[in-house]
C-alpha cells in the first residue's frame, strides 16, 4: 500500500467513526441536525438564501451506504449547506484588471498540487463583473465541478468564482472546516460524485448531484478528535512519504556507485592468473587497435583494455516498418516501444512480412544485445527467450564476435552507466539517432573473461538485493 493509499484508508476509517473512540456524553449528531435545519429555514425565510430543488429525506432512505455509531446521522449535503455554482462574466478579457482594488478572480491555476487552501489569486475583475459571477467568502468551500471534478478546495480569500467551480457553504456550524476538507477529500466522497457526474464528452457536477450526496455526520466534538487524529496520522505518513523518496534516491545513488565499481574493475577483485586483456583483444580481433586509455572517464585496471565495440561485437539495425508490404513470411517483430531495460513488453509485439533475405539479418537469437537507435538513445537489454524474433530498423543487434570471450551482459551494464552519465552520442535535428558507424566506435572496457563473469554475478547479486529493498517501499 503507497502513501496515498494510505492517506485514503485513514479518511476511511475516520468518516466510518473507527479512527476514534466515541464519548457517550457528546452532544448526538441528530441534536446538532435540527440546530442546522432551524437556520436554513430562518435564513430562507429572512431571504438570504433559496430553498433548494426537492430531496428525498433521510427517514426516506432505504438503507445507507454503512452503519454509523452511535450519536452519528445521515444528511445530504444541502440539508446543511448552500450549494451554488460559479459564473463568468463575458468575454473575461473585458473585465480583466489590473486595479488592485478590484474584486479577487478565483481560477483552478491559483490551486496548489495537493493543496488544501487558496491563498492567493493570480487576477481580479472590475466590480461591474461581480453582478454576472458568484461571490464567495473566506471559509468557503470550493469543488471543482468539471475536468477533475470533485477536488475540495478552503477559501483563505474572498472574491467571484467562474462556471469550472461550486460552492459549498455550510449553514451554522455542522461540520469543523478541517473534518469536512477530510469528508470531501476521502474516496467515499469521490466516488459519490463520480457516480453522479455526467457529461457527453467532460464529466462534470451541477449543484443537484453535489446537494443529493449523503454523507456521515459526526457530534462535534467527535469532529474535533478525529481531526486532531487525522493529522497526527497524516503528519507520520509525510515523514515516512519524505523518507521513502530519500531512500529511493539513495537506492538509485547505489545501483549508479555498483555499476560504476563494475566498470572499473573495483566491485571484484582481480586474478593474476586471468588472461590480459590485450591478448584477449588480439584473439577476439586481430586487427583490432586497444583504444587510449588516458581520456577515457573511468579507471580502470592495468591488465584490462579498452576497445572500440565494434571491434567486439558484430551489429547491425533491423528492417524499418512497412506493414503494407505483403511480401515474404509473417514473423513478430520488437520494436524501441517494446525494448525497456533488459525486459521486454511482449504484450504488444506485432508482425510484419519479412523477405527470405532480411529474415538472418534481423532475427535475434537468445543472448543477443538489444540497443535503441532511436527514441531513448541507448536504452538496452538481453533477449533472454527461448525462442527467435525480429527487430525494427531503430534497434541495433549486437553479437559476439567470440562468444568464449565476450560476455553481453557484461555490456549491457556499461549501456546502463554510459547511459546514466550521458556519455552515449546521438546525433540528428528533432529525433536524434545512434548511427551503426557511432555505435562501432563507441569506446568500452574490456577486462579479461573470467573477470567479466565474476563482475556479473556480483553486480546481478547486488542489485537482486536493492531489487528487494525498493520493492519494499512501493
Amino acid at each position: 500500500m503507497n502513501t496515498k493509499q494510505l492517506r485514503q484508508k485513514i479518511l476511511d476509517l475516520a468518516i466510518r467513526g473507527k479512527l476514534v473512540p466515541q464519548d457517550p456524553n457528546d452532544e448526538p449528531a441528530s441534536v446538532l441536525l435540527a440546530r442546522v435545519k432551524a437556520e436554513k429555514e430562518r435564513l430562507i425565510a429572512n431571504g438570504k438564501i433559496k430553498r433548494s430543488k426537492k430531496t428525498s429525506t433521510t427517514t426516506d432512505m432505504p438503507h445507507y451506504p454503512f452503519e454509523l455509531p452511535d450519536g452519528w446521522c445521515w444528511l445530504q449535503l444541502d440539508e446543511v449547506a448552500d450549494i451554488a455554482r460559479g459564473g463568468s462574466p463575458r468575454p473575461i478579457s473585458q473585465f480583466i484588471t489590473d486595479d488592485p482594488y478590484g474584486v479577487n478572480w478565483i481560477k483552478i491555476g491559483d490551486t496548489e498540487k495537493d493543496g488544501k487552501y487558496i491563498n492567493s489569486c493570480a487576477q481580479k475583475i472590475i466590480k461591474e463583473g461581480v453582478k454576472r459571477s458568484r461571490v464567495v467568502k473566506k471559509g468557503d468551500f470550493l469543488l471543482t465541478n468539471s475536468m477533475s471534478f470533485g477536488r475540495p478546495y478552503i477559501l483563505n480569500v474572498d472574491g467571484c468564482i467562474h462556471d469550472g467551480w461550486l460552492v459549498i457553504s455550510p449553514i451554522g456550524k455542522p461540520f469543523e472546516i478541517d473534518f469536512l476538507y477530510y469528508l470531501l477529500s476521502s474516496s467515499f466522497a469521490y466516488s459519490q460524485f463520480s457516480e453522479k457526474a455526467g457529461g457527453a464528452v467532460v464529466s462534470n457536477l451541477n449543484i443537484e448531484k453535489v446537494a443529493h450526496s449523503l454523507f456521515p455526520l459526526p457530534p462535534l466534538d467527535e469532529q474535533k478528535r478525529i481531526v486532531v487524529e487525522i493529522e497526527r496520522i497524516l503528519d507520520a505518513i509525510e515523514i515516512v512519504n519524505d523518507s521513502t523518496h530519500e531512500l529511493s534516491l539513495a537506492i538509485s545513488n547505489v545501483k549508479a556507485k555498483v555499476l560504476e565499481l563494475a566498470i572499473s574493475g573495483r566491485l571484484v577483485p582481480q586474478d593474476p592468473a586471468d588472461e590480459p586483456a590485450e591478448e584477449l583483444l588480439r584473439r577476439i580481433n586481430p586487427s583490432a587497435v586497444p583504444a587510449d586509455k588516458s581520456h577515457y572517464k573511468f579507471d580502470i585496471p592495468k591488465h584490462w583494455s579498452l576497445s572500440n565495440l565494434g571491434d567486439l561485437f558484430n551489429h547491425n539495425t533491423g528492417k524499418a516498418l512497412n506493414c503494407s508490404n505483403r511480401d515474404g513470411k509473417l514473423l513478430s517483430y520488437i520494436t524501441t516501444s517494446n525494448l525497456y531495460w533488459d525486459r521486454f513488453e511482449l504484450d504488444s509485439i506485432k508482425q510484419m512480412y519479412f523477405k527470405e533475405s532480411e529474415i538472418e539479418k534481423c532475427t535475434v537469437r537468445y543472448g543477443d544485445l538489444l540497443v535503441c537507435e532511436g527514441g531513448d538513445i541507448g536504452r538496452a537489454a538481453i533477449w533472454s527467450k527461448d525462442y527467435t524474433i525480429c527487430i525494427q530498423n531503430h534497434i541495433h543487434k549486437l553479437r559476439p564476435i567470440a562468444n568464449d570471450f565476450v560476455l553481453p551482459r557484461f555490456y549491457y551494464y556499461c549501456f546502463l552507466l554510459y547511459k546514466n552519465n550521458n556519455l552515449i552520442g546521438g546525433r540528428g535535428i528533432g529525433i536524434q539517432g545512434l548511427s551503426s558507424n557511432e555505435l562501432h566506435k563507441l569506446i568500452m572496457p574490456l577486462p579479461p573473461f573470467n573477470e567479466q563473469r565474476r563482475i556479473v554475478a556480483k553486480v546481478d547479486e547486488l542489485f537482486e538485493v536493492i531489487d528487494q529493498i525498493q520493492q519494499s517501499l512501493e
